[in-house]
């Protein structure tokens, strides 16, 4: 039985069709427009890929960063399961609200950037299915963890149905799927990193290196507590609620820690190295890698202090410099970093953007549409959503 007892959790209700959803839906109706030509005419029709740009922001955004924004789930949990912290149990079922939708729609979008998209059960077939590669591994660990994540999340719909019992049945495998639902990401970001190392010397000497599994998964990980940050604040704010400061604060503090390892392990790995004269050149890749920094060092600097963590507005800046940099680590690695040689280049095209865009869109309708149906976010004695 738990030491702690927290407000159980109920749906925000309100109204369903607001200025939010309904843009949403647009911008949802817009990206499935553009997937309709994508499959009819292939990918050339809508996208900028090339041979030598196999891979442009559906994978990088859509996947990479997408998974690492989704990790708030996982960060969370490890936190309430793994290293026995009762007290954040409230901000559990939100943040695998927003990972479960994040991973679910990179598993999707993943098969957009696919050039024959009905082959994909092919890497999965014992026949076809290359055990030694860093994308197998990648995309068996995703596909697992999203049916592990729906399954976890699973309560909340059996409750709401008044399904009880089974909800108990549930409750006695969860240590298992719990326990999978902390090694499998932590697997799969990791081989994120693994992929820029195996490319080479196509890889910008900035974000070329050994460490990259390491610096994927802690980057990951104080990620998935900025995000929790970032949709705290929004959600108190859109849903007129008291902001848990008394959870955040010293969350803030663990994030902290994690993103001091990270910029320990970063730093260290360029000195050693000896890359750092690469950040002083006149390009490109070297603006993209100070922005980068800038972004990792900034929330030390903002909520450093024990006082600056009570305040709602510097939590939530924080979490987006993390989140941005997190963001720019990975897009410098993949894109900005990657050179295939002379005679390629890659820029998004518009329905590119547009479908990126769109993903996000869905994201985020289907996470009103459930906190507001769905016991998810803590019950509250005065509540009110319009």
């Amino acid at each position: 039985m738990s030491a702690y007892q927290h407000a159980a959790p109920a749906p925000v209700g309100g109204r369903m069709l607001n200025a939010a959803t309904l843009s949403c839906g647009v911008l949802v109706a817009v990206m499935l427009a553009v997937l309709a030509v994508r499959f009819m005419f292939g990918l050339g029709s809508v996208t900028a890929l090339n041979d030598g740009y196999p891979w442009g922001i559906w994978v990088v955004v859509d996947v990479v960063i997408g998974s690492a924004f989704a990790c708030g789930g996982f960060s969370v949990a490890m936190l309430v399961y793994i290293f026995n912290r009762g007290e954040y149990h409230p901000l559990v079922r939100p943040a695998l609200l927003a990972s479960l939708f994040g991973y679910t729609l990179a598993g999707v979008g993943v098969i957009f950037d696919l050039g024959r998209p009905w082959n994909v059960w092919n890497m999965f077939w014992p026949g076809s299915a290359n055990p030694g590669s860093v994308m197998f591994e990648v995309a068996l660990c995703i596909s697992l963890y999203i049916v592990v994540m729906w399954i976890e999340f699973s309560p909340t719909f059996l409750e709401q149905m008044g399904k009880n019992e089974t909800k108990k049945k549930l409750n006695k495998a969860m240590f298992f799927i719990i326990a999978l639902g902390t090694v499998l990401p932590m697997m799969h970001q990791s081989s994120l990193g693994t992929l820029l190392v195996v490319m080479g010397v196509q890889i910008h000497p900035l974000w070329q290196t050994a460490m990259q599994p390491a610096l994927y998964l802690l980057s990951a990980i104080s990620m998935g507590y900025a995000v929790v940050l970032f949709e705290s604040c929004l959600t108190s704010t859109t849903y007129r609620r008291k902001l848990e400061t008394h959870l955040l604060t010293p969350m803030a503090k663990i994030m902290l820690g994690v993103l001091a390892a990270f910029l320990l392990v970063r730093l260290g790995d360029l000195t050693v190295r000896g890359v750092w004269g690469h950040a002083f050149t006149a390009s490109i890749a070297a603006v993209s890698f100070w922005l980068e920094l800038v972004c990792f060092i900034a929330p030390l600097i903002l909520i450093g202090a024990e006082s600056n963590r009570r305040n709602p507005a510097k939590l939530f800046l924080a979490g987006v410099l993390l989140m941005t940099g997190g963001a720019l680590m990975r897009i410098n690695g993949f894109l900005i970093g990657y050179d295939t040689g002379p005679g390629f280049s890659y820029f998004p095209t518009l329905p590119e953007v547009l479908v990126t865009v769109g993903i996000f869109a869905l994201e985020v309708l289907g996470y009103i549409i459930i906190t507001r149906r769905f016991p998810v976010l803590p019950r509250e004695g005065a509540q009110v959503a319009r």
